[in-house]
């Protein structure tokens, strides 16, 4: 057992309730005071440090991605982080052993690009800097020069003279669009501390730290012991990355070669992150350059004249437009191709081939940097390209082409007026029957001979050309694009959104669904064809590959910055061996949980495109490459292993040892003593190594650790690290472990971006919240449960500070509720004197304990909030007030079942509320390692007549407030029996009925009321089936007897008190009709069904 720790740490120390709170902050008060105590208690007790053990629990780690540490938490890491808290906690619960660790990552140029900047700054304006802009008439220059600019490049990429300028991103952000890092310090930093920041190393010393302190404030439950931070500052995981990258290499899976990288042919090297003015963070993406040649116009137009002479000229070479596709595999269905009007072309000699290129001059600057084949580039020299004519968008209209794979012997040239030339060649193939945009296009043109005749495009060009279906998906047919924009009533180009979402749709649908129809690989999936299809092309000289930055990158020197092909260390992750491993991996439901079916669509789409990977650089910290010291390990390649450095880093370093000082480390570990052979040792099986200075006690715990731990049963993280970081991870865990697939991660969960009010986080709008100012705001727990009540799937999510607000008032009266509920006098206590009311609060919350755990295990922590929280408090109301009503004492049974199932099933969520209330109502222990509470089958009948009774409740108030005025008396009127034509229904139904409905019943259901003549009736018999239907997924086969299976006399008679309360009468007696000789008037009878009374007014 580790010993206890009297004092709490500094950070826990210095934890206190806000002095200057507002008024009217005393129910927030007192939860931040109990947190801060909790707190303190927890870190005292070592509550959350876990190691391995044979005592025969089931373990389970769960991780989520180191934050970068140039400054504070925010909500938004909150939010993510959140579903690896809530799940560890719930986990804990169900009696695992259960660890929960987490680091801070310093890798890469951020913190150094900052620094420079800093350093910059007060070299060019002192300390404290005296920008320009603290002039009101200069900062207005400065900011009309902005919007100028941006005007400027919004008209450039659309090709619209007439555009707006609209705000930038940087301009979104601030409001102004000038940032200075010294500003951005001031917010986070005392100001007399900001110069030490040039130094990026001083970085690493203040932020992590911070970091901790915020995490423990937001009780996060860590084992701190396991937290480090990276580069070579820290030398244990150092040596780790090390190791890692000489196996990797030792396996094959690093090589070196030309790769490519975004790169400034003005600056004559490789663009970094610190190098750019924009574009901060975006790579290379792989185009596939199609090869459509140029035929000799056939049309007669003047405006061929100068292609006519071209042809003259360079013909026998061969002149081809060259789109740039993201999906080759569908060239077979290229009815057309598609050129900007007044886009500015040119035709590029390419000395590689021989052959004569008409692309955009910046896409053709950045062909000139890349490599053919055999590592020859397209161009004689690096960074010039030859060209031999310039066109405008119109004169190349009309052209016939020869496309590839195409069915169509001959194509044609059309306009497209949203091609933008910023992005691809300018020049666009298309494919109608899987691209929404081309079809929509090519249809506008067929349909609007005015349109096509202001181009001069003639009818032969576009009228004979019609969708060729190529690819097969399911619930979509052969062309989704058509089917897509049919399905959303897509009318012209001006409905982007909704092209914008058809496009989405089609795409993913016909990577990860389609089958193709036509070619070679007919049969195939297209995930499966795509690549041969494309290797194919470019073998077959109809293709080339074309590389150029995911979006706009601009360095420092004003610089466009291109794709160019550079010497470079990479990770060759689109080898075929290594890929199927991964994809076997991720397609096994028993081996790997994504937890949505988008997620795992995406993840088999990352798997499928993801390709070499550069992962060294020559500037910015890090991990120097172990065999090339002129290289430093990349942030996304140092950082898809480090789970298993977690298994062992509290003996490596310890607590309080973030940067692994070697004078702290528990084990006695000297960092030089790391070799290959420990690491080996340690995760890989190898042999104990020989002449190791560290104890071979310390190596075998190390070991045990590691093989107990592993492999990772969860890893939470956004959406956006599934196409690189969370897959990269897979990759190397089947590269490092790849004789122990056993090892390898076990699931994933993603969720969405979150919203803070509804709209997007932003210092402008006042609703970009800080992790720990949020926490002072409103409470640890109040935060956790309104980051839990924002939502769990992966859309984005909405953090709503009125639901935090409302948490605070909810948790401080449900705990003073509990607390005078459990020192109350007089509750009845024995078996005999259990009602029907009491069996419903024991049932529902029975119901909810079951509910509220399925949820939490399948990381669907809104509806388990909804199920263990709301629901129980919904439940709990109901039974107070039938208690009060009815002049009967609360069950003692009941209510302390009920006590004890919220306070456990609430406490992933806020955990430092359920540890007060869990002392409160005298448990012993502590309420994080409580076991979840046991719940008996819920009684479906019992759910049936709760629902009954409350049901009729609510409809019998609607009836009081429609009944005649002072009426004080009332008959309840109930019956057993359904009319015929509804227990016809309800017979059809049972005989449909096996262990569920077929998914076609409503269909078999409209079949059967054909034999119905009243239309009526038949419209009347939908309803019910309907209604019926829903009933038994609620509470089963029951719902379809013909008869209810329950006294509803007895159950109305035993509430009657209640009744009376809740409907304002004085005296109601309950009548079965039919049993009751009383006369009743058919036209009240009528209003009475098997399940619904009716009161009669009489």
């Amino acid at each position: 057992m580790a010993p206890t720790v009297e004092v709490p740490s500094s950070e826990m120390s210095n934890l206190s309730v806000n002095p200057t709170a507002p008024k009217g902050t005393a129910k927030r008060d007192s939860l931040r005071a109990n947190e801060i105590e909790i707190q303190a208690m927890w870190e005292r007790e070592r509550a959350f440090e876990a190691d391995a053990a044979d005592d025969g629990k089931e373990k389970f780690i769960v991780t989520f991605p180191f934050p970068y540490s140039n400054g504070h938490l925010h909500i938004g890491h909150a939010f993510s982080l959140t579903k690896s808290v809530f799940r560890a906690q719930f986990e804990r619960h169900m009696g695992k052993n259960v660890l929960f660790p987490f680091a801070f990552h310093c890798t890469g140029m951020p913190i150094q690009a900052a620094a420079n900047k800093l350093k910059s700054e007060i070299e060019a304006y002192g300390v404290p800097p005296k920008f320009p802009e603290d002039d009101p008439e200069i900062r207005a220059k400065m900011e009309a020069e902005l919007a100028e600019a941006a005007a400027a490049k919004a008209a450039k990429q659309t090709g619209d003279l007439k555009a707006k300028g609209g705000k930038t991103k940087l301009v979104s952000k601030t409001g102004t669009g000038i940032v200075r890092q010294w500003n951005i310090l001031a917010k986070m930093v005392p100001e007399e501390e900001i110069p030490q920041f040039v130094d990026a190393l001083y970085w690493l010393n203040y932020f992590p730290p911070i970091g901790v302190e915020h995490m423990k404030r937001f009780g996060a439950g860590v084992d701190w012991r396991r937290s480090f931070i990276t580069t070579f500052v820290n030398p244990y995981y150092d040596a780790f990355i090390r190791w890692q990258f000489n196996v990797l290499r030792e396996k094959g899976k690093i090589l070196f070669g030309k790769r490519n990288n975004v790169y400034s042919i003005v600056d004559g090297q490789v663009c970094a992150d610190h190098d750019r003015s924009e574009g901060e963070g975006v790579g290379p993406q792989e185009y596939v350059l199609i090869k459509l040649k140029v035929l000799q116009p056939d049309h007669g137009q003047a405006r061929h004249k100068k292609m006519e002479a071209l042809l003259e000229k360079f013909g026998d070479k061969g002149i081809y437009l060259v789109p740039a596709t993201l999906r080759p595999e569908t060239m077979y269905g290229q009815t057309n191709c598609f050129v900007l009007p007044e886009g500015e072309y040119g035709a590029y000699y390419i000395d590689a081939t021989d052959e004569v290129f008409i692309m955009s001059e910046r896409s053709a600057r950045g062909l000139s940097c890349q490599v053919n084949s055999d590592d020859k580039y397209f161009t004689k020299e690096f960074g010039k390209i030859e060209c031999l004519e310039k066109f405008t968008g119109n004169e190349l209209l009309g052209l016939p082409l020869k496309a590839p794979n195409a069915l169509y012997e001959k194509v044609y040239t059309l306009p497209l007026l949203t091609i933008k030339m910023d992005k691809g060649t300018g020049v666009v193939t298309s494919v109608p029957s899987d691209a929404p945009d081309d079809y929509v296009a090519l249809k506008t043109l067929q349909d609007k001979p005015d349109f096509a005749a202001k181009y001069d495009i003639t009818p032969d060009m576009v009228d004979s050309y019609k969708v060729v279906p190529i690819i097969e998906i399911e619930g979509y047919g052969d062309a989704s694009a058509v089917f897509m924009c049919e399905k959303l009533k897509i009318k012209s180009a001006n409905d982007r959104v909704k092209l914008a979402q058809a496009k989405d749709e089609t795409y993913l649908k016909g990577f990860t669904s389609g089958i193709m129809k036509v070619g070679p690989y007919a049969g195939q999936k297209v995930s499966d064809a795509k690549p041969k299809i494309k290797e194919s092309m470019i073998a077959a000289g109809q293709a080339h590959l074309y590389f150029e930055p995911e979006s706009r990158v601009v360095s420092r020197t004003n610089d466009e910055c291109v794709v160019a092909a550079t010497d470079q260390w990479y990770l060759a992750y689109g080898e075929e061996s290594w890929t199927q491993a991964v994809k076997n991996h991720i397609l096994d439901e028993e081996k790997f949980n994504s937890y949505d079916p988008i997620a795992q669509a995406k993840y088999e789409y990352t798997v499928g495109w993801l390709k070499e990977w550069a992962c060294t650089r020559q500037f910015g910290l890090g991990t120097y490459l172990p065999w090339d010291n002129q290289w430093v390990i990349e942030s996304l390649s140092d950082s898809t292993i480090y789970m298993a450095y977690y298994t062992i880093a509290h003996v490596l370093q310890g607590e309080n040892n973030l940067n692994g000082e070697s004078s702290k480390s528990p084990g006695k570990i000297d960092p030089s003593d790391l070799t290959d052979d420990v690491f080996n040792f340690i995760f890989r099986k190898g042999p104990m190594p020989a002449n190791t200075n560290i104890d071979p006690m310390i190596l075998e715990k190390c070991k045990t650790e590691f093989r107990y731990w592993y492999p990772m049963d969860l890893r939470v993280s956004a959406k956006d690290l599934i196409p690189n970081h969370l897959t990269m991870a897979l990759y190397n865990h089947a590269a490092i472990w790849d004789d122990e697939p056993e090892l390898w991660p076990r699931g994933y969960y993603t969720n969405g971006h979150v919203l803070v009010d509804a709209e997007k986080m932003s210092k402008s709008k006042g609703n970009f919240l800080m992790m720990d100012e949020t926490v002072e705001n409103f409470s640890a727990d109040a935060t956790r449960f309104a980051c839990a009540d924002a939502g769990d799937s992966i859309e984005d999510a909405n953090f709503s500070r009125e639901t935090a607000d409302t948490a605070i008032v909810s948790l401080v009266n449900e705990q003073e509720w509990i607390s005078e509920t459990y020192a109350m006098e007089g509750m009845r206590t024995s078996e005999d004197s259990m009602n029907f009311m009491d069996r419903v609060l024991m049932n529902e919350t029975n119901r909810a304990i079951t509910e509220t755990a399925k949820c939490f295990s399948a990381m669907q922590f809104r509806e388990g909030l909804q199920k263990g929280w709301y629901e129980m408090l919904l439940a709990r109301n109901e039974y107070r007030s039938y208690c009060n009503d009815s002049g009967i004492p609360m069950h003692r049974n009941a209510v302390t079942k009920w006590c004890e199932a919220i306070v456990v099933m609430i406490c992933p969520v806020c955990p430092h509320w359920s540890e007060k209330v869990w002392k409160q109502i005298g448990k012993s222990g502590h309420a994080i390692k409580a076991p979840w509470p046991t719940a008996e089958q819920e009684d479906k009948l019992l759910s049936r007549q709760a629902k009954f009774l409350r049901d009729n409740l609510k409809n019998l108030r609607q009836q009081v407030g429609k009944g005649p005025k002072g009426c004080k008396s009332a008959s309840l009127l109930v019956t057993d029996s359904y009319p015929d034509w509804k227990v016809d229904v309800l017979l059809m139904m049972q005989e449909k009925y096996d262990s569920g409905f077929p998914n076609d019943f409503m269909q078999q259901l409209k079949k059967w009321c054909g034999n119905l003549s009243d239309k009526k009736l038949i419209k009347n018999t939908m309803q019910f089936a309907s209604f019926t239907k829903k009933e038994v997924e609620d509470v089963g086969p029951i719902a379809m007897d013909t008869t209810l299976p329950f006294d509803q006399k007895a159950i109305m008679e035993d509430c009657i008190s209640y009744f009376k309360s809740q409907l304002n009468l004085e005296s109601i007696d309950v009548i079965k009709l039919d049993d009751s000789n009383v006369a009743v008037p058919d036209r009240v009878r009528e209003n009475v069904i098997p399940g619904k009374s009716y009161l009669w007014f009489h």
